[in-house]
């Protein structure tokens, strides 16, 4: 009796894209003949850094390429079965019926003009699988699982009316709907916040295995990756570099570069008290705001924020993080409080400020793939400010647009790309060089390193602390991520159903004696050890029991 073959396998799978140069084609090989097998109800982690494949292997094992992305040579077998010969119609069907995909921007991949179950439920009726009741129902029921608010009326929200992490997971349960016997998931849970993202691994893990469903899981971070995945394949400008099971891979790597990717982490900075007599670039006083006519989503808030210094503003999804962006950016004016900036009152409202005003406040957003106009060049991207706010032209915009692109360590032969040429690090420092060009004093990094890889990460967090000491610029930084905290933070706050619960220098408040919920917080930071996933919901449910 023959052997049952793996689930899905890739043997030298190549993949190119296609240019033209001087009237001929040029081949540009992009995964370099990698092999890998993967067994149903197994999970297979894809790390490396930014470049390396971990996505577009991903899709090919869908049948899919971005742009003139695709398979050049070698198989994808599922079942045993070579399925880049099918005919399209035979590829179409294997997709979202035996293989689903979890992208890693849901901002991007929804259509903001449908309700969210009217995407959730397509494929199942596309495919026939199931009458719309049952599949809602099944929606309703993955929605309880991943810990969504309000399961049984979440899917009537449009995606703009759904928090990132939010989204992310409804993506997720998209994919679960048809019951797949093959899941891509990339970055699944780059959105969400340290206690969510421990509930959904949880789910994810729980799904996977009781579904007995193969998955490839693509993520930057090792310390997730060694709680879902059994085993792990290092990636690295498109080749393989080494593969092994997971425990095996973390405590005993043969290679140097994996030896890299898993001593990547942030140093703490070193930080000095703000001197008595220094008066805060920004304050918030008692700050209020809402949505309409809901409920307040930032409540009486009061953080203080000093010059050439970083707050970082932490907490889960839905906590009020952004909103507070929103409401110091005049995007949301605030329904009580003031905001004070350079010692004077700051406009409510965006259209009531001036243009200095509006320019010595700047914002990086966390996905440069919807901040960034795709249409157009990295020239005008950046230009445009130059313009607009400094009033450059000729010779000087020419001259101040090129040092902003070399001060965020981007060679200056990308000025003529569109942001889908760039990498995501790359993306991400033209988005930064966008917020520099009106020279702010204040930038609001909203989770602007969550989406890269952990070596981009550590460069884009180098680099902002670089130009923080360079220009004396003030950062308001909101992350989920712990050790970015570390690495950059001067002062901290924790935000919690909209308030502020725990506030000041970050040695205090990420050091015990701590209040409840930064415990929980900092407890939920995922160990790159084996069993860390379960020993941390056990603890979180004797922690409720005692409550």
């Amino acid at each position: 009796m023959s052997e049952k073959p793996p689930l899905l396998e890739t043997r030298n799978l190549q993949v190119s894209t296609w240019t033209k140069e001087g009237g001929e084609w040029r081949e540009n090989q992009i995964v370099k003949g990698v092999s890998l097998k993967l067994e149903a109800g197994q999970v297979l982690g894809l790390i490396g850094e930014s470049g390396a494949g971990k996505s577009t292997i991903g899709l090919a094992a869908l049948l899919y390429g971005r742009g003139n992305c695709g398979i050049s040579g070698g198989q994808v077998l599922l079942d045993g079965a070579d399925i880049t010969t099918l005919p399209e119609a035979d590829k179409r069907q294997l997709r979202g019926r035996h293989i689903a995909y979890v992208a890693q921007s849901p901002a991007a991949a929804f259509n903001p003009a449908y309700r969210l179950e009217d995407q959730l439920l397509e494929t199942s009726q596309l495919h026939n699988i199931m009458p719309r009741k049952e599949a809602h129902e099944r929606m309703v029921s993955l929605f309880k699982q991943i810990g969504l608010p309000q399961p049984e009326t979440f899917g009537r929200r449009f995606p703009h009316q759904a928090s990132g992490g939010q989204l992310q997971r409804a993506m997720t349960t998209m994919a679960l709907i048809c019951h797949p016997r093959l899941i891509v998931f990339d970055e699944p849970t780059t959105a969400l916040d340290v206690t969510t993202q421990l509930d959904v691994l949880a789910a994810i893990k729980r799904m996977i295995k009781g579904e007995n469903t193969a998955a490839l899981y693509i993520s930057h971070d090792l310390a997730v990756v060694s709680q879902i995945a059994d085993d792990i394949l290092v990636l690295r400008h498109g080749k393989a570099v080494e593969a092994a099971q997971t425990m095996t891979l973390i405590e005993t790597p043969r290679e140097d570069y994996t030896r890299r990717l898993l001593s990547a982490g942030h140093t703490g900075k070193q930080t000095t008290p703000v001197a008595d007599t220094e008066k805060p670039l920004l304050e918030l006083r008692d700050v209020t705001a809402a949505y309409g006519d809901g409920e307040p989503v930032v409540c009486n808030v009061s953080v203080s924020l000093y010059r050439g210094r970083t707050l970082a503003v932490v907490g889960e999804s839905g906590s009020g993080k952004s909103t507070m962006a929103r409401v110091i950016t005049g995007l949301l004016p605030p329904s009580g409080g003031n905001i004070i900036f350079d010692g004077k009152p700051l406009p409510p409202s965006l259209k009531m400020r001036n243009d200095k005003q509006a320019r010595r406040i700047q914002m990086v957003h966390q996905t440069p793939d919807t901040a960034l106009n795709p249409r157009q060049t990295i020239r005008a991207i950046i230009g445009r400010p130059l313009k607009l706010c400094l009033g450059l032209t000729g010779d000087a915009h020419e001259k101040r647009l090129r040092q902003l692109i070399e001060q965020v360590e981007l060679d200056t032969e990308l000025i003529e790309r569109s942001p889908p040429q760039l990498s995501g690090g790359q993306k991400q420092r033209v988005a930064i060089a966008r917020a520099l060009a009106t020279e702010p004093e204040l930038i609001i990094c909203d989770e602007v390193t969550s989406a890269l890889d952990t070596l981009v990460a550590e460069g884009v967090l180098r680099l902002l602390m670089r130009l923080q000491r360079e220009n004396n610029v003030s950062y308001l930084f909101i992350t989920h991520d712990i050790s970015t905290v570390r690495a950059i933070a001067d002062e901290v706050a924790v935000m919690h159903n909209g308030l502020a619960i725990a506030v000041g220098a970050k040695d205090v408040v990420l050091n015990p004696p701590f209040d409840d919920y930064s415990a929980m917080l900092l407890s939920s930071v995922p160990e790159m050890r084996a069993g860390w996933l379960e020993e941390a919901l056990a603890k979180r449910r004797m922690e409720s029991a005692g409550h």
